[in-house]
């Protein structure tokens, strides 16, 4: 398959204005036609876009700019000089999504692969920086086979630009990553270093070593799905936050989510017009969260009580599932909602948890999204594995994320909140700024039947009857040290309200904090635990 390569630039064009224009439409024709039509319906074959689809899918209708759209390579040997196609297989510019801007870059896989060489990356350099001084959000469409092994180190430089940009823009403007197609080495690091990674099943992987060099070193077989597909980064990596059938449903998710968030880090998240009234009472959350600790149920229910019109979006869906990341509204406002889910591990954390749920707080901390915080936590996961993998240092992530927090910050303790888990899930004590619990609370640092075998063993041991004196001593303990206005007696806890006013209090409360402003001290930056 040949590629186009255009009219030879030192060839004299015609010499009236109009000839001139016609040339460049010529061009242009050239450049958004793609390198042929063959190279396209090879495309379409493999279940994915063109670039110019997916950006017009993307994209509010007719509101996308394109950026060097003539640009050409300039490498030569191993044939590069016979072939060099406009736009050098990278389509840049910027648009709108709901009439806000959003710059974007598409890898064209019908052009070297999408595989990456100088003036490809420069043109990503480019609008990388111009989405950083107009301060909006970047979008990245990745369809790329890594490094154009033609141009050899110029690549590898190539990356390098793009690296240290994501690196610069982290935490100023959102940026998200969707995965179209294999995108391996290089092409996979830029998306681990963005907010977001969207992929797509059977079409997209994510991987350093592809299969063969895998075999080739471990002899291990492994297909490419098998090793870096959207359903293994989903559910047991954790590099992707999203999965979807199609490549529509995934930009249609990619929209939806910018819908959320701010333009940068300056701005405030866009405020929507809400119908749900913030005085509703929701008395089904009376039946939804049994009185029993011991007794699962499903945390998402009660995040679809409370958010405006039950309305929210998941982060990390399927990996972590004992905790929750979402993002919602409340009476219009973007929050942040990070909640144990009962139904998974008890609603445990463990090591997956504390990094899914810190790099969100982290996240939401960033651009100024507030953080609603429901807990029923039993405590952090036991046991020898997780010890070894390091559950300490992953924990403290957690608690490093909140603490470090300056943005408005809500919790919210439903049932069970014990241990360590209680403080780290963003207790009083560490700067949550306002603390609400239901009647259904128990905050202690263990379970009555743990507490009560450590403190009463000699007695329990010694009884006639160690089963009844223990259930005894558990009930004591129980009305002692674990009843509901325990914590509101001594000021941990700032009020005990009706679960039917939940979404009411939360709302009044973040209304309060809006205005919030915290400093930091001065430091170029903190030593998060790794």
């Amino acid at each position: 398959m040949a590629l186009k390569t255009g009219p030879v630039p030192n060839e004299p064009g015609p010499s009236d204005i109009r000839g001139r224009v016609a040339e460049l439409h010529s061009i242009r024709e050239q450049a958004l036609a793609g390198p042929s039509r063959e190279a396209t319906e090879a495309q379409h074959a493999r279940g994915k876009l063109t670039p110019r689809e997916r950006i017009e899918l993307l994209l509010d209708p007719d509101s996308f700019h394109e950026v060097e759209p003539l640009r050409r390579h300039r490498a030569t040997g191993f044939g590069m000089e016979m072939k060099k196609p406009y736009t050098d297989g990278v389509v840049t510019g910027w648009g709108t999504v709901e009439g806000r801007t959003v710059f974007v870059y598409a890898h064209d896989f019908r052009i070297f692969g999408g595989a990456l060489g100088e003036a490809h990356a420069t043109k990503i350099h480019k609008i990388m920086d111009m989405a950083l001084s107009a301060g909006a959000p970047l979008v990245s469409l990745n369809d790329g086979a890594g490094a154009r092994i033609q141009e050899g180190v110029s690549a590898l430089a190539g990356y390098g630009g793009i690296f240290q940009r994501n690196t610069k823009a982290s935490g100023v403007i959102p940026q998200i990553s969707v995965m179209l197609g294999p995108c391996a080495g290089g092409a996979a690091y830029s998306p681990a270093l963005t907010d977001f990674v969207f992929m797509v099943r059977d079409t997209s992987q994510m991987f350093i070593t592809g299969p063969d060099v895998v075999k080739a070193v471990t002899g291990e077989e492994i297909t490419q799905n098998g090793l870096g597909g959207a359903d293994v980064h989903a559910e047991t990596s954790g590099v992707a936050h999203f999965a979807y059938d199609d490549e529509e449903t995934c930009l249609a998710e990619v929209r939806f989510l910018l819908t959320l968030l701010p333009q940068n880090n300056r701005e405030a998240a866009p405020r929507a017009r809400s119908g749900d009234p913030v005085e509703r009472r929701s008395e089904t959350l009376l039946d939804l969260v049994p009185a029993d600790g011991n007794r699962p149920y499903d945390m998402v229910k009660v995040i679809e009580e409370i958010v405006d019109d039950g309305e929210y979006m998941e982060i990390h869906e399927r990996w972590a599932r004992n905790i929750i990341c979402a993002l919602g509204r409340l009476d219009g406002q973007v929050v942040g909602i990070v909640a144990n889910q009962p139904q998974s591990l008890a609603g445990v954390l463990d090591i997956e948890a504390s990094e899914k749920a810190a790099r969100f707080v982290q996240w939401c901390d960033s651009f100024n999204i507030p953080i609603v915080t429901l807990l029923d936590v039993p405590g952090f996961l036991p046991g020898v594995d997780q010890e070894h993998g390091g559950i300490i240092r992953h924990g403290a992530k957690l608690l490093y994320a909140y603490c470090n927090a300056t943005v408005p910050r809500v919790s919210l303790i439903l049932r069970k909140a014990y241990g360590g888990a209680y403080i780290v899930m963003d207790s009083q004590s560490i700067g949550a700024d306002l603390t609400y619990a239901w009647p259904t609370n128990e905050i202690a640092v263990m379970g009555a039947e743990g507490a009560a075998n450590v403190i009463f063993r000699r007695q329990i041991a010694e009884a006639e009857d160690p089963e009844t004196m223990r259930q005894k001593l558990v009930k004591e303990y129980k009305a002692e040290l674990m009843h509901p206005y325990y914590a509101a007696e001594r000021g941990l806890v700032d009020d005990v309200i009706d679960p039917t006013r939940t979404r009411e209090v939360l709302i009044r409360s973040l209304a309060m904090l809006r205005s919030k402003h915290a400093d930091l001290p001065s430091r170029k930056h903190g030593n998060p635990p790794q």
